[in-house]
Protein backbone atom coordinates (compact mmCIF):
# COMPACT_ATOMS: atom_id res chain seq x y z
CA UNK A 1 0.00 0.00 0.00
CA UNK A 2 1.30 3.48 -0.65
CA UNK A 3 1.63 6.26 1.92
CA UNK A 4 -1.05 7.97 0.18
CA UNK A 5 -4.08 5.13 0.20
CA UNK A 6 -2.97 4.79 3.96
CA UNK A 7 -3.70 8.68 4.50
CA UNK A 8 -6.90 8.20 2.57
CA UNK A 9 -7.93 5.13 4.65
CA UNK A 10 -6.43 7.23 7.98
CA UNK A 11 -8.84 9.75 6.70
CA UNK A 12 -12.02 7.54 6.10
CA UNK A 13 -11.60 5.82 9.07
CA UNK A 14 -11.71 8.96 11.84
CA UNK A 15 -15.00 9.65 9.23
CA UNK A 16 -16.63 6.42 10.10
CA UNK A 17 -15.66 6.72 13.72
CA UNK A 18 -17.42 9.58 13.71
CA UNK A 19 -20.31 9.01 12.43
CA UNK A 20 -20.70 5.93 14.34
CA UNK A 21 -20.25 8.18 17.64
CA UNK A 22 -22.62 10.71 16.58
CA UNK A 23 -25.46 8.48 15.84
CA UNK A 24 -24.52 6.20 19.22
CA UNK A 25 -24.81 9.50 21.33
CA UNK A 26 -27.72 10.80 19.98
CA UNK A 27 -30.93 10.67 22.28
CA UNK A 28 -33.90 9.86 21.22
CA UNK A 29 -36.65 13.04 21.89
CA UNK A 30 -40.14 11.76 22.76
CA UNK A 31 -43.24 13.16 21.24
CA UNK A 32 -43.64 15.68 23.85
CA UNK A 33 -40.20 17.49 23.11
CA UNK A 34 -40.59 17.04 19.67
CA UNK A 35 -43.98 18.93 19.84
CA UNK A 36 -42.67 21.38 21.78
CA UNK A 37 -39.29 22.13 19.34
CA UNK A 38 -41.84 22.57 16.34
CA UNK A 39 -43.93 25.18 17.98
CA UNK A 40 -40.36 26.98 19.00
CA UNK A 41 -40.04 26.67 15.39
CA UNK A 42 -43.27 28.14 14.57
CA UNK A 43 -43.21 31.28 16.57
CA UNK A 44 -39.70 31.97 15.65
CA UNK A 45 -40.66 31.58 11.83
CA UNK A 46 -43.88 33.68 12.54
CA UNK A 47 -41.26 36.18 14.20
CA UNK A 48 -39.29 36.35 11.52
CA UNK A 49 -41.84 36.58 9.04
CA UNK A 50 -43.24 39.86 10.91
CA UNK A 51 -40.22 41.48 11.43
CA UNK A 52 -39.40 41.57 7.43
CA UNK A 53 -43.30 41.96 6.38
CA UNK A 54 -44.66 44.53 8.65
CA UNK A 55 -41.84 47.39 8.28
CA UNK A 56 -41.61 46.72 4.60
CA UNK A 57 -45.21 47.46 4.57
CA UNK A 58 -45.30 50.51 6.45
CA UNK A 59 -42.64 51.96 4.72
CA UNK A 60 -43.98 51.52 1.91
CA UNK A 61 -47.70 53.18 2.76
CA UNK A 62 -45.68 56.07 5.17
CA UNK A 63 -42.71 56.27 3.87
CA UNK A 64 -41.03 56.55 6.92
CA UNK A 65 -38.53 53.50 8.00
CA UNK A 66 -39.69 51.94 11.32
CA UNK A 67 -37.16 49.98 14.16
CA UNK A 68 -37.95 48.89 17.33
CA UNK A 69 -40.85 48.03 18.37
CA UNK A 70 -42.76 49.56 20.98
CA UNK A 71 -45.14 46.82 22.17
CA UNK A 72 -45.57 42.99 21.03
CA UNK A 73 -48.58 41.05 21.91
CA UNK A 74 -49.02 36.98 21.33
CA UNK A 75 -50.58 34.02 21.88
CA UNK A 76 -47.18 32.33 20.62
CA UNK A 77 -49.21 30.10 18.31
CA UNK A 78 -51.58 31.78 16.24
CA UNK A 79 -50.97 35.40 16.17
CA UNK A 80 -48.40 38.63 16.89
CA UNK A 81 -49.00 41.97 16.75
CA UNK A 82 -46.38 44.30 16.70
CA UNK A 83 -46.60 48.26 17.24
CA UNK A 84 -44.82 51.01 16.51
CA UNK A 85 -44.38 55.24 17.73
CA UNK A 86 -43.99 57.18 15.40
CA UNK A 87 -40.98 59.36 15.48
CA UNK A 88 -41.35 62.19 13.25
CA UNK A 89 -44.96 62.25 13.72
CA UNK A 90 -44.49 66.55 14.59
CA UNK A 91 -43.44 66.34 10.80
CA UNK A 92 -46.25 64.83 8.94
CA UNK A 93 -45.29 61.37 9.84
CA UNK A 94 -47.47 58.52 11.64
CA UNK A 95 -48.16 58.84 15.05
CA UNK A 96 -48.71 54.95 15.32
CA UNK A 97 -48.75 52.09 13.77
CA UNK A 98 -50.19 48.45 14.26
CA UNK A 99 -49.14 44.86 12.23
CA UNK A 100 -50.95 41.55 12.57
CA UNK A 101 -49.80 38.55 11.23
CA UNK A 102 -51.50 35.46 11.49
CA UNK A 103 -49.86 32.07 11.29
CA UNK A 104 -52.70 30.43 9.70
CA UNK A 105 -52.88 33.42 6.35
CA UNK A 106 -49.29 33.02 6.09
CA UNK A 107 -48.51 36.92 6.13
CA UNK A 108 -49.97 40.69 7.43
CA UNK A 109 -53.94 40.03 8.59
CA UNK A 110 -54.25 43.52 9.69
CA UNK A 111 -52.43 46.84 9.14
CA UNK A 112 -53.56 49.93 10.91
CA UNK A 113 -51.84 52.78 10.63
CA UNK A 114 -53.00 56.01 13.15
CA UNK A 115 -56.32 54.36 13.12
CA UNK A 116 -56.89 54.09 10.17
CA UNK A 117 -57.32 50.11 8.74
CA UNK A 118 -54.74 49.77 5.33
CA UNK A 119 -55.23 45.69 5.31
CA UNK A 120 -58.04 43.54 6.89
CA UNK A 121 -58.09 40.00 5.98
CA UNK A 122 -60.85 37.41 7.73
CA UNK A 123 -59.37 34.21 8.63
Amino acid sequence: MSEVQKIIMAVAAVFIMGFVLVSASKEDQTIEQMESAAKIRAVVAMQMMANEKCPEKIKEITGEQVYLTSETESDKETYLTLKWVGENAEKGGFKNASCTLNSSLGGISELIIDDKVIIKKKI
